[in-house]
């Protein structure tokens, strides 16, 4: 495939739209069933990098076109491509990709329909948020063809309880959008007519906090996360120290004793 071929793909197979500070990344391969092709995930992690950057975008969203969010690896390609240096390089760059959406200053919400499987899974339980259709189903199916979702794994055990996980490491069975709310996968399920919505609804209302504390909140939290008690208590004393003297805290608390709402300038 040359450069310039290449190139075309990988900005086919994500849209980017841009509106009032939130960023929509769609998947755009209907016909693959948004597969994490190649092609995908180098689409995916071009546009992560460059949002990264964009003092402009305050929140993510990643969406797709079709009856499925995304069905995990491009089994094509991977059966085409059988052989080690091509699966490690393919893998690596699909963690890759999955960790950028972890480290990005900016939250990412998904916003899923259809079907999530394997590591089309692992993007939902990647995201900071997630909020589903009704109809729209979840399953690390691999087990079902012999193969253990072992990258999935990573991102699925740390967003829900290890026996939910596991059940469905194990078992390969499919999870209902009510059932994945109740474990902890997603945020919410609604109504398939109501899903875009709902998304703008909740991006919104983060893209209009204080940027500089949702990126700040974001970093600590993960920083945190699996950190031991004293540690995790002394990493996120710092980060509030840091919050309370920036210019956005400093007008926040002004405000909330003026009894007047913020004006927060800091991206």
């Amino acid at each position: 495939m040359s450069l310039a071929t290449a190139a075309d793909a990988a900005s086919a197979a994500v849209i980017r739209h841009d509106a009032a500070g939130i960023a929509t990344l769609t998947l755009n391969r209907p016909e693959r069933y948004n597969t994490l092709a190649e092609e995908t995930i180098t689409a995916l992690s071009q546009s992560l990098e460059a949002i990264a950057g964009d003092a402009s975008v305050r929140v993510v969203v990643i969406a797709s076109t079709g009856k499925a969010f995304s069905t995990g690896h491009d089994m094509k390609q991977m059966r085409a491509n059988r052989n080690e240096a091509y699966l490690k390089k393919l893998l690596a760059d699909c963690s890759a990709m999955m960790q950028a959406i972890v480290r990005l200053p900016q939250p990412v919400i998904a916003q899923v329909q259809g079907i999530a499987t394997a590591a089309g899974c692992q993007l939902v339980a990647s995201c900071d948020l997630a909020i589903a259709a009704q109809s729209s189903r979840f399953a690390t199916s691999g087990i079902n063809y012999g193969l253990f979702c072992a990258t999935p794994a990573v991102a699925l055990s740390r967003t829900v309880a290890r026996k939910h996980a596991l059940e469905m490491l194990f078992t390969g069975n499919f999870v209902d959008a009510e059932t994945a709310a109740r474990i902890g996968l997603i945020n919410r399920a609604v109504p398939d007519e109501r899903l875009e919505a709902e998304v703008l609804e909740l991006a919104t209302a983060i893209a209009r906090k204080s940027g500089y504390a949702v990126k700040l909140g974001k970093a600590s939290y993960y920083a945190q996360a699996d950190q031991p008690l004293d540690a995790a208590y002394r990493c996120a004393s710092a980060d509030l120290v840091r919050n309370l003297l920036a210019k956005d805290g400093v007008e926040g608390v002004d405000a909330f004793f003026e009894k007047r709402e913020p004006k927060f300038e800091q991206d």
